[in-house]
């Protein structure tokens, strides 16, 4: 079996390997074992795995593994300098079984060694090694390989380029070889006769290096040259010398004519497998057949054999195959091995069990035959027991008894011969031979000897006996029991005492069989648990990776009436939903709550201007509450929705919001509170011919003017952030292309300064109440009675979704992570609210915009030092703090008398140092050592001074990155508004002929297969619970107190415990209520991680169909019954 890559095979892998790896990005390396390591690579909506058996293979992987739970060291330095970093190029070093990937344009390279021992060498751009798999010592064949060293490429085979095939090269590599065959010693003629078959394909292996042994073997057969010829033969005849040169020069041919195409064949050589049935023999069935080589073209030489060529689209596919289906027989056949191992403990302790009852049973009937067997030859044992205790009485010596005893059996004495020797004297007893007269009366008769015990015979068992022993007997069927009877008993009590211990037997037979069942389940317990354990530590069975659909990056669901909605995990995200998928037609929704998701609802592509329908709405709404802090509080609010049309990302003054931040224009319509219900479901991909079978099933859409669903238009503007603390999974964007916009000190006009009283009158003009935001009782009535007189302009209410609100909150509780509008201050010099103190002023007949000349100058000084100003109040309030600041060093500045004692001290000093010019006091300085604090001082000032000034520089840039974004942004705003309002789409035909597609094939998701249907995948969905009412797996969610990966693992294992009862499994699957083992293998495929991140809810309960929570149905508990505390059950 073929094991290790060729150098053509390397040359081949390469190829593919630069198609496919160039221009993504290392998403992460992991560690399969300790020489085995998995890259994942990554593009928008594209994604490889790269599998590295270090000296064996290397290829793309379409099936998933299990990674170790911790990175090792080198996986660690791996990733420290190759994570997110770009594949540029993977190529060959020369003709060398050596692969190498580059990164970043040849910043790091990966060099990967399919020989020896192989390796993984990680340089820099000049080749200096920073991590390698192991270490190499110095040797004959390889240079020393260590960290810090360089990395010589001019010792690979071939890194000039292959020299060319003359005829010259042939004949000298043929010559060496033979020169090597002569210095070896001599080998035996069975030795010699097989190498002589593949001696000329060794001789130019060696030699010409380019060419693979099997190539040449191939086109040798191509060629129909003799293969079999020696080299000194092809030698002495220079005809076949130019044939073979002619060979060799197709070998090469093959190898550049592989490459040429874009997709390369792959073929698989399968030979049939003798453990299975010859009958029926599939090549197709991987059962049947074992793998045995694979190549990236057909051996000529195979042709016509008992193997199977197994072709396939590309050779990477073929290799990925052929490991994977390997591996996976390992490690079914390892799971096998354990649950066999239980199997064989389990059944050793029944065994136990079974052995031990059945012993004590035993003893029970041996005991009950010796008992009847003594009743029936009572006058026997009497008069054996009477002639040894009558020897013992007269003095005779115990040797003699026995001697006496053996001299009478020879003789043929009757009760001799019912003696067994040795005698036990100094037991106090002996055996006696008796024979079970009447043995099948005995058996008839076993119940009553079982009820009745000898010590209660009376006697009529006298009389019986008689008529027992005078019964003809078989001599031949005449078994004899050999019965130690106690001398100091008569026969009568002798045969009680095996009954009694018949008795004894029976009640330890009793308590052993409850002790060993209670035992066996422990034992079967533990053997489970062991076994469980076991194949937890081992890896799990290969299954393809399952290729996820467009909107799971998303939050999404699709409704009871078929319309797909998504929702962004954080900001970012949300901001790509509106950029791409935000179309005519579509609704908004949101929900006035602190961490709401906003939804959108897409129209069918068919309909687009048809109304959303009602319970659509309400779903997303619901859902859009669920994500919010409403499901940690338990508390049922309301959500809103709007037009696509009213969605802007400009605000009212002409600014571009930041991301995740929305403008909404019009009324809010508000939707209906719902429960806090979610449920975790599957939903099936089906084939596009099961879709014939659902078509009665689709709700069919007419078209119908969007005007009908219009709201009336009103002057209220609302902006709306959906932020998250979590980081966007989405892959468009890399940290090293991101724009950092998000931080309030670097853009301090972008702050939220609002006093009390503006707070109070924002709360008090806020069109809806939320109970879960907090408010200033006093400030809100305050306010409120103002508001009577001068209400506020609705026309500059802002309302903060998504994210803690700087309108209902103090200025001490905002920070960074706060909903901050960047351009919120400036929109608000055309309109804004007006403060409590400049309503009072215009009471007084005063106008709030007339300020004294000091802090007019104040404000026109600090505009012109280039910092903008938010408000009016904000510049007055900062020149008044500016103003009192300036006031108060002045005061302090202000030369007064000094106090009493200090005048004379200075009187005193001026005297002394009257003569003392600067250079004597810098001298005298140096001599006290004052000099260097002070040059230090200097130097910390001139420090900070730089400091400070490169802080200005980086915030001047930010501030100049910031307004081109605003500026890009506004340009892209524009030009979406201007394709909306001209009934077209923003983006180009091709990404909304896309868009159009990818909603078209939502037909091909169900959450109820029928008969017939071929399903494909199997999907984790999260919706509200009134979406998920015609889905067949489904759990039902509530706020709770359980970890929602815990509760995913809980919901997990219920459905794979339903698809092992064979009861509520339908193997036919024509039953749509029962479990089909199709969709149980499906749902097995999942990783419990990206099922986890389908639910945007934390803390749940999970409950499931019956009433009882996941975690019991999980433990296998059942249904209690009455009986508890207060029940009349007793």
């Amino acid at each position: 079996m073929k094991q290790r890559f060729s150098s053509l095979d390397v040359k081949v892998i390469a190829h593919e390997l630069s198609a496919k790896l160039s221009s993504l990005r290392v998403t992460n390396v992991y560690d399969l074992s300790s020489r085995i390591f998995l890259i994942k690579f990554h593009k928008p909506d594209h994604r490889e795995q790269l599998l590295i058996d270090s000296g064996f293979r290397c290829h793309l992987t379409e099936y998933a593994r299990t990674t170790a739970a911790a990175p090792s060291t080198f996986v660690a330095k791996l990733r420290k300098y190759l994570k997110t970093r770009r594949v540029t190029s993977v190529s060959q070093i020369g003709t060398d079984r050596i692969l190498e990937l580059q990164f970043s344009d040849g910043l790091y390279r990966l060099y990967l060694e399919f020989y020896a021992g192989g390796n993984i060498v990680l340089t820099d751009a000049e080749l200096n090694v920073l991590g390698l798999l192991r270490n190499v010592d110095e040797g004959e064949e390889h240079e020393k390989l260590r960290v810090g060293l360089q990395y010589n490429l001019s010792l690979r085979q071939n890194y000039g380029g292959a020299p060319e095939l003359t005829k010259e090269r042939v004949r000298q590599a043929l010559q060496k070889a033979v020169d090597r065959q002569q210095e070896q010693p001599a080998a035996t003629a069975k030795k010699a006769k097989k190498a002589g078959k593949d001696a000329l394909r060794k001789a130019l292996a060696v030699s010409i290096t380019e060419c693979p042994p099997l190539l040449v073997d191939h086109a040798l057969h191509a060629a129909n040259f003799d293969s079999t010829q020696k080299p000194e033969q092809v030698l002495a005849d220079n005809e076949l010398l130019d044939r073979l040169v002619v060979v060799l020069r197709d070998a090469r041919k093959i190898t550049d004519d592989i490459t040429k195409p874009d997709q390369i064949k792959g073929y698989i050589l399968a030979k049939p497998n003798p453990s299975a049935p010859k009958a029926d023999a599939d090549a197709s069935d991987k059962s049947k057949v074992l793998y045995d080589d694979f190549h990236p073209f057909r051996p000529q030489q195979f042709e016509g054999s008992d193997y199977t060529f197994l072709e396939f689209d590309g050779f990477n596919k073929a290799v990925d195959e052929f490991f994977s289906s390997i591996e996976g027989q390992k490690l079914e056949s390892r799971l096998t091995e354990r649950e066999q191992q239980a199997k064989k403990k389990l059944e050793k302790a029944r065994k136990e069990h079974e052995d031990r009852i059945g012993g004590l049973q035993q003893v029970q009937a041996l005991n009950f035959r010796k008992a009847e067997t003594i009743l029936a030859n009572v006058h026997r044992v009497t008069e054996a027991t009477e002639a040894v205790n009558g020897l013992i009485r007269q003095g005779m010596d115990w040797v003699d008894i026995a001697r006496l005893i053996e001299r009478e059996q020879g003789q043929g004495n009757a009760v001799a011969q019912l003696i067994r020797l040795p005698l036990k004297l100094h037991e106090n007893t002996i055996t006696l031979l008796l024979d079970e007269t009447n043995w099948d009366q005995g058996q008839e008769e076993d119940d009553e000897g079982n009820e009745t015990s000898s010590v209660s015979e009376d006697s009529s068992d006298e009389d019986e006996s008689p008529k027992k022993k005078a019964a003809p007997v078989k001599v031949a069927a005449q078994p004899q029991l050999a019965i130690d009877i106690d001398l100091g008993l008569s026969a009568w009590a002798n045969s009680t005492e095996y009954f009694d211990e018949k008795k004894t037997a029976a009640n330890k037979e009793e308590r052993t069989l409850q002790a060993s069942t209670k035992a066996l389940k422990s034992h079967e317990k533990k053997v489970t648990e062991g076994l469980k354990k076991g194949l937890k530590q081992e890896k799990d069975v290969l299954r393809p990776v399952r290729k996820q659909q467009w909107f799971e990056k998303y939050i999404y669901f699709v409704s009871s009436d078929g319309h797909l909605v998504l929702g962004g995990k954080d900001a970012q995200q949300n901001e790509i939903i509106y950029r791409r998928y935000l179309r005519k037609g579509d609704v908004y929704v949101h929900a006035d709550l602190k961490g709401a998701a906003p939804m959108i609802i897409k129209n069918k592509p068919n309909t687009p201007d048809a109304p959303i329908p009602p319970s659509t709405l309400s779903q997303a709404g619901h859902f859009s509450v669920c994500t919010s802090e409403a499901w940690d509080s338990k508390a049922v609010m309301s959500a809103w929705w709007v037009r696509s049309d009213q969605v802007s990302k400009t605000g009212q003054t002409g600014e571009f919001l930041p991301a995740g931040m929305f403008n909404i224009k019009g009324r809010k319509e508000f939707l209906p509170p719902a429960q806090l219900v979610v449920g975790l479901a599957v939903m099936f991909e089906i084939s596009e011919q099961s879709k014939a079978n659902h078509h009665k099933h689709r709700i069919q859409e007419t078209a119908v003017s969007a005007a009908d669903m219009a709201p009336e238009p009103t002057d209220e503007v609302a902006v709306v952030e959906a932020a998250k603390s979590q980081n966007s999974d989405d892959e468009d964007d890399f940290p090293d292309a991101k724009i950092d916009s998000d931080s309030d000190e670097d853009f301090p006009d972008a702050k939220m300064n609002h006093t009390d009283e503006s707070d109070a009158e924002s709360e008090a003009a806020a069109p809806r109440s939320n109970p879960l935001q907090s408010r200033n009782t006093d400030t809100q009535e305050d306010s409120d009675a103002e508001d009577d007189n001068y209400p506020a302009n609705e026309d500059s209410e802002f309302v903060m979704s998504g994210g803690k609100s700087g309108v209902t909150q103090n200025d001490d509780v905002q920070d960074a992570g706060s909903v901050a509008d960047t351009e919120q201050s400036q929109g608000a010099l055309s309109r804004r609210h007006l403060s409590a103190k400049e309503r009072r002023l215009l009471k007084k007949g005063q106008l709030p915009g007339s300020t004294s000349p000091s802090l007019e100058s104040a404000s026109r000084a600090k505009d012109a030092t280039g910092e903008e100003s938010a408000s009016a109040d904000e510049d007055a309030v900062a020149a008044v703090k500016a103003a009192g600041t300036v006031t108060t060093q002045a005061s302090k500045a202000t030369n007064g008398p000094l106090p009493r004692g200090k005048r004379g001290k200075a009187k005193k000093l001026a005297s002394k140092y009257a003569a003392q010019d600067e250079e004597d006091r810098a001298l005298a300085m140096r001599l006290l050592g004052s000099k260097s604090g002070q040059q230090a001082a200097e130097v910390a000032a001139q420090e900070k001074r730089q400091k400070e000034e490169q802080a200005q520089a980086d915030k001047q840039r930010r501030r100049d990155q910031h307004l081109r974004a605003q500026a890009a942004g506004k340009a892209a705003e524009e030009a979406r508004r201007a394709a909306l309002e001209n009934a077209a789409q923003e983006d180009d035909d091709e990404g909304d002929e896309a868009l159009k597609v990818n909603l078209q094939n939502l037909d091909a998701f169900t959450g109820r297969p029928l008969p017939g249907d071929d399903l494909l995948t199997a999907i984790p969905i999260c919706a509200p619970w009134s979406a998920l009412s015609a889905y067949k797996y489904k759990a039902k969610i509530q706020p709770g107190s359980t970890k929602r990966g815990k509760a995913v693992k809980e919901v997990l294992a219920i459905w794979d415990h339903a698809g092992k009862d064979t009861k509520a499994t339908d193997q036919s699957s024509q039953d749509v209520e029962r479990i089909w083992p199709r969709e149980v293998e499906l749902i097995r495929a999942w990783k419990e991680t990206e099922v986890v991140g389908v639910v945007p809810v934390s803390k749940v309960r999970v409950m499931i169909a019956g009433g009882r929570r996941g975690a019991d149905i999980a433990k296998g508990k059942k249904k209690s019954a009455r009986g508890g505390r207060g029940s009349k059950k007793k």
